[in-house]
């Protein structure tokens, strides 16, 4: 009896652990030269699946503040690579969707990939690390990682 407990108890820690709780995952940075603190946080929908609600929100100092829910993750797509471009902007470009931050304005918008400059900085990537945390990696740690078609 004591074994099957023991067993029980192994098995129980083990699935647990595997979990994906609704807790809220924030992570951010400040874009260099804008004044501007990015934020996204990520909340898991379901226990056991790698799929997320994301919602972004934007600060700097003088009153600018904004949020605005991101097409959630379905399955690891929540990747949020983040670029500075020469006319005052910042793109989020996810896998299925791409903000535009006009740093002046203080305004988000969805656009169209095809509307996005190509003339852009890489500042770097909101990911998961090697251990599965979410988190901020700069474009000094890590390169530019390019979607996979899907």
């Amino acid at each position: 009896m004591r074994l099957l407990r023991r067993c029980l108890l192994v098995a129980a820690i083990g699935v647990l652990s595997g979990c994906n709780s609704g807790v809220p995952e924030p992570a951010s940075t400040e874009i260099p030269g804008t004044g501007l603190r990015l934020t996204i946080v990520r909340v898991a929908t379901d226990p056991f699946l790698s799929r997320h609600n994301l919602a972004m929100s934007i600060e700097r100092a003088g009153g600018c503040a904004q949020t605005v829910d991101l097409f959630p993750d379905t399955g690891y797509t929540s990747r949020r690579n983040v670029y500075v471009t020469a006319k005052a902007q910042i793109y989020v470009v996810g896998q299925f969707d791409a903000r535009v931050i006009d740093i002046r304005q203080c305004s988000l918008t969805l656009a169209e990939f095809r509307h996005l400059d190509r003339d852009v900085i890489f500042v770097g990537s909101f990911d998961e690390d090697a251990e599965e945390h979410w988190g901020f990696v700069s474009a000094a740690v890590r390169p530019e990682r390019p979607f996979e078609k899907r």
